[in-house]
């Protein structure tokens, strides 16, 4: 399936022949992308870009793959970071994820992984840039802004829609409420956690989901969306 236009990923390697090879796989792809071969061309190129995702090479001369990463995690921390290493090592995929990356891979992969891994980020992150998405009995639309469950639309405020956008994407995660509030209210937010309840309950009854078993409720952990 083919990415939807206007997407702009940038690769960063040192090592041409990877940079060349899924240059021309993900424009091929429908991606718009740009490459560069070393952390500082990498960081000169984002302001001007502004790419969704990066994929990034954790061993690179001078400025490394980390160093990068925690640069774009300061100043852009909207774009989505998929690490690349050529070591299976614990303590790079530690290092990589507690410095902001958000998702890592280990090399040699698949060109089809490596799609898979893009196209679950933005998913996860830009889900209006891929028009439509399905979940199981779910479809979200990000550019009418809605959501229809068994091909019914549902009548939501922009909130409902936020939040149960986050919640069928994240299917099967549970998520508790400093998570929700932290997303779909923003880490400011003075009000109370019962909202999420509030809005928790008013999805249930658009979804007809007296029994829970859509939106299911961990006691003491959070709440969990089950696509059935």
């Amino acid at each position: 399936m083919r990415a939807a236009q206007g997407i702009r990923l940038m690769l960063v390697d040192d090592e041409p022949h990877i940079l060349q090879f899924l240059e021309l796989g993900l424009m091929n792809e429908g991606f718009e992308v740009r490459t560069a071969s070393d952390g500082l061309d990498a960081i000169g190129m984002v302001a001007d870009f502004k790419p969704h995702v990066v994929i990034l090479d954790v061993m690179m001369p001078g400025m490394d793959g980390f160093e990068v990463c925690r640069y774009l995690r300061a100043e852009e921390t909207e774009i989505s970071i998929i690490m690349l290493t050529a070591k299976d090592e614990v303590d790079d995929r530690v290092t990589g994820l507690s410095i902001g990356a958000d998702d890592y891979m280990v090399k040699p992969f698949s060109f089809e992984e490596l799609l898979a891994r893009i196209q679950a980020r933005l998913r996860n992150q830009f889900p209006g840039l891929l028009g439509e998405v399905r979940c199981g009995p779910f479809r979200i639309d990000g550019r009418r802004k809605e959501i229809c469950h068994k091909d019914q639309v549902l009548e939501l405020s922009p909130t409902e829609y936020e939040l149960l956008q986050y919640l069928v994407i994240n299917h099967g995660l549970v998520l508790s409420k400093p998570m929700i509030l932290d997303k779909i209210w923003g880490y400011d937010f003075g009000g109370e956690e019962n909202i999420v309840e509030v809005y928790i309950r008013s999805l249930r009854e658009k979804l007809g989901d007296k029994e829970h078993r859509i939106i299911r409720t961990l006691r003491g952990v959070g709440y969990r969306v089950d696509l059935i």
